[in-house]
């Protein structure tokens, strides 16, 4: 246990100390890399007036509404196609070429299609937490073994119980999977969709990227995104722990 949280800490610090000396080495211009001491400063001066975190919340907001509405549209559909070959036959080649799209050219199409604010950039993240978490919780379901499926049919199960007590429990650390991926990844959409679309109630780190780009505030940047890291790694490593308990439940 000590390794394994040992061994981000030193990367980080190895990170950190590159950045220092390409920063004070002067072969790279303050406004294209700004020293670690500059967005320090800078991040300082955001947590300490506050400010920032009510663009975080709305992100926040934007991140979990797409999220919720990406799974509940994802795992019955991934169900479908474990259940049906049809469904499955019809559908996966859509899937593969809905990956195509890019978020920065749909983002547009769902501001003409929901309006400005709150609603699309959450349709957007939704949109880019669907896939994962459908392919993953498909994956688990079709390596839940036979012989337990079969075990559970001989007792009487029907397919809501087989579903509910076998399937999706033995499943759960592939579906966790899926919304750990899927998570970070509608971090990525709330930013593009905010940076993109904005309007109305929008008012997250997208926006406020977009003002520090603006001002050319490259250490405002800089602090800005090591937030959205930050944020996104705390929620992927949680999943991530609740993942490898449901594995440990699962080998018991």
């Amino acid at each position: 246990m000590r390794r394994i949280w040992a061994a981000p800490i030193v990367f980080a610090c190895l990170l950190l100390f590159a950045w220092t000396l390409l920063a004070w080495s002067g072969g790279v211009p303050a406004i294209a890399l700004p020293s670690p001491l500059a967005v320090a400063q800078s991040l300082a001066g955001w947590l300490g007036s506050g400010a920032i975190f009510g663009y975080l919340g709305v992100t926040f907001a934007e991140v979990f509404g797409g999220c919720v509405l990406g799974t509940l549209f994802a795992m019955p559909l991934a169900v479908l196609i474990h259940r049906s070959k049809w469904v499955s036959a019809a559908v996966n080649p859509f899937l593969g070429a809905s990956q195509a799209i890019p978020a920065v050219a749909l983002a547009p199409l769902l501001a003409v299609w929901a309006g400005y604010g709150w609603t699309p950039i959450v349709l957007l993240c939704a949109s880019m937490v669907f896939f994962p978490i459908l392919i993953s919780t498909v994956v688990g379901l079709r390596h839940v073994p036979k012989a337990v499926v079969d075990a559970a049919l001989l007792d009487g199960a029907n397919s809501l119980q087989l579903l509910a007590h076998v399937e999706a429990p033995m499943a759960l650390p592939s579906m966790l999977a899926g919304v750990r991926n899927g998570f970070t990844l509608s971090i990525t959409g709330a930013v593009v969709g905010e940076m993109v679309i904005g309007g109305g109630s929008s008012l997250g780190l997208g926006t406020l990227l977009t003002v520090q780009r603006e001002a050319t505030d490259t250490p405002g940047m800089f602090a800005t995104i090591l937030v959205l890291c930050l944020v996104a790694a705390t929620i992927y490593s949680l999943i991530q722990l609740w993942e490898r308990r449901s594995r440990i439940i699962k080998s018991l």
